[in-house]
């Protein structure tokens, strides 16, 4: 049977693939140590679970609206009040089956085949992927280490075309845990205004920021910034939920409006009971989330120091997120883990893989070779026997 171009042209997720290869290994009855799937490791908290099964008690388990309850939207409008200071209206959310659903959503209701969307590297590596799928082209602009990867205002307008249609924008960054300082996003906001741009701004990492960092919605900065954003969220990390696919888009009525149309045509509606969920997630008591995010502080503090500690190995420090993205081309060239030479970072997973058993994603999927990604979303007993394995495979 044929299939299409579009679809034959696609790559398989990187991280997907490296879980694949690490459950391979692990069903041969090989101990692996995998740092490869950015979800917690932590159980979904008790009354947001205890609140699904009394909306299944209660009957819930049938079509709600495509687009979400009423009562979830309300709940998302508040809590966006209450985080940012910044008020939307019901019909200015949609609720969609996990933020990737959304992002999807975004580029096919907003892209036309031939328009081009800048996306800062190193990037999430569904991001070219799905603007791809929505006839678009990527344009990927190279950010550095030394500058907390984080793309800068002149980077942006020059980086803009007459066929730019929109940028893509994430803060706490997958891969790096990168926090874009406020000065920066503010920057980046005034040539969105100035060159009139829409901005996707995915914020599903809103909610895990470490000590000397501050988060700032990008919607935050006026209402002429407001008018040309769009944000994706979710339930999915802060609250432990990722299984429960529940994103949404906040933006203008009119773009609000084909996005519904949009997933009309898609699904019937994003899982009922999943919502009731997510509603008690918004409206509950907010002291879950501290207590993992401050977990996970401790494990980004353990992992960077001894990280830190290892030769040849850099990175900026992570401000968020629960991802480290450290540079491993020092390493290229030389027989490490007492095998052949590496010589790139997916080399480097592969050997680090099959010689030592840990499981890493290679940046070369995030669009930043030289790299690899370690996911602190693990147990410090995991951790520390992960980051034993690769102190000494790189000896």
């Amino acid at each position: 049977m044929h299939t299409s171009e579009l679809v034959n042209n696609l790559k398989p997720s990187e991280t997907l693939a490296a879980a694949a290869k690490a459950r391979e290994l692990r069903s041969k009855g090989i101990d692996v140590l995998e740092f490869t799937v950015g979800e917690p490791d932590f159980i979904t908290p008790q009354h947001i679970r205890e609140a699904a099964k009394v909306a299944m008690d209660a009957g819930h388990t049938r079509y709600t609206a495509a687009t979400g309850i009423a009562e979830l939207k309300q709940a998302i409008c508040d809590a966006f009040k209450r985080d940012h200071g910044v008020s939307y209206k019901s019909s200015e959310v949609t609720i969609s089956n996990g933020a990737k659903h959304c992002l999807h959503n975004v580029l096919v209701a907003c892209c036309e085949p031939g328009d081009e969307v800048i996306i800062p590297t190193p990037y999430w590596v569904s991001y070219s992927a799905l603007v791809e799928l929505a006839g678009a082209k990527p344009v990927l602009v190279e950010t550095k280490e030394k500058d907390g990867f984080c793309l800068s205002p002149e980077q942006f307008r020059k980086a803009i075309t007459p066929k730019t249609r929109l940028m893509m924008l994430n803060s706490p960054s997958n891969p790096t845990g990168g926090v874009y300082p406020v000065d920066m996003l503010e920057g980046l906001a005034k040539v969105a205004v100035e060159k009139d741009l829409i901005v996707l701004s995915d914020e599903i990492y809103d909610k895990l920021i470490y000590s000397g960092h501050t988060f700032r919605s990008f919607a935050s900065f006026g209402e002429e910034v407001k008018k040309r954003t769009i944000i994706v969220n979710g339930v999915s990390k802060a609250y432990a939920m990722t299984g429960w696919r529940i994103g949404w888009t906040l933006a203008p009525e009119n773009v609000s409006s084909a996005i519904n149309k949009l997933q009309s045509q898609q699904t019937s509606n994003p899982c009922s009971v999943s919502q009731y969920a997510a509603l008690a997630a918004l409206n509950g008591p907010q002291e879950c989330v501290a207590e993992m995010c401050d977990e996970f502080a401790k494990r980004r503090d353990y992992v960077s120091g001894r990280l830190r500690a290892i030769p040849g190995l850099s990175f900026a420090e992570p401000g968020g997120a629960f991802y480290i993205f450290f540079n491993v081309s020092s390493y290229f060239g030389k027989p490490v883990g007492g095998g052949e030479p590496v010589t790139n970072a997916t080399d480097f997973c592969t050997a680090l893989l099959e010689r030592a058993h840990v499981a890493l994603v290679s940046g070369d999927a995030f669009g930043t070779p030289g790299y690899v990604r370690l996911s602190f979303a693990a147990s410090m007993e995991s951790l520390t026997r992960g980051l034993d394995a690769i102190e000494k495979f790189l000896k």
